[in-house]
């Protein structure tokens, strides 16, 4: 049985995606941003996605669920994994953060920090007590060389 997990990530990362669209779209009014941010926005969508399925297909190579809540029987320290620890839970932040700078909406800004809050917080901090259980100096050894984050 693996970590027990309160939500699914991936469920709320949509939800949020669409509340922010209808809040921001119809209630909140837009705060017009520098063009360049708009393109770093754009330049970090495709970032998140490229971390999304370099992590997914990690997962599926290595024939482990990607599923926050179920078991594993290896910790997978390659590929994007190799310079950060949780890389579709970044991808999910970035994606909404990067969501913010394209279409200019403080919703989605709101929920990525939201977003970002909750994963740190309740999913990856279950998730890690697991896998330090579970494989012990390794995973220890493993959070030493690689940041959580990417960058802390």
């Amino acid at each position: 049985m693996g970590p027990v997990i309160k939500g699914n990530p991936l469920k709320i990362f949509v939800y949020l995606l669409v509340i922010s669209y209808v809040v921001g779209e119809f209630i909140i009014p837009k705060y017009p941003i520098i063009y360049l941010f708009n393109m770093i926005g754009l330049i970090g969508l495709i970032v998140s996605l490229i971390f999304f399925y370099s992590g997914f297909n990690l997962f599926k190579s290595y024939k482990e669920d990607p599923k926050p809540s179920s078991d594993t029987n290896l910790l997978i320290k390659t590929g994007i994994f190799a310079y950060t620890r949780n890389p579709i839970y970044l991808a999910f932040v970035l994606f909404d953060f990067s969501m913010f700078l394209v279409f200019e909406n403080v919703m989605y800004l709101l929920s990525s920090l939201g977003l970002f809050i909750w994963i740190n917080n309740y999913i990856i901090k279950v998730e890690e007590d697991y896998l330090k259980n579970k494989f012990g100096d390794e995973f220890v050894h493993y959070c030493g060389a690689v940041k959580r984050w990417l960058i802390f």
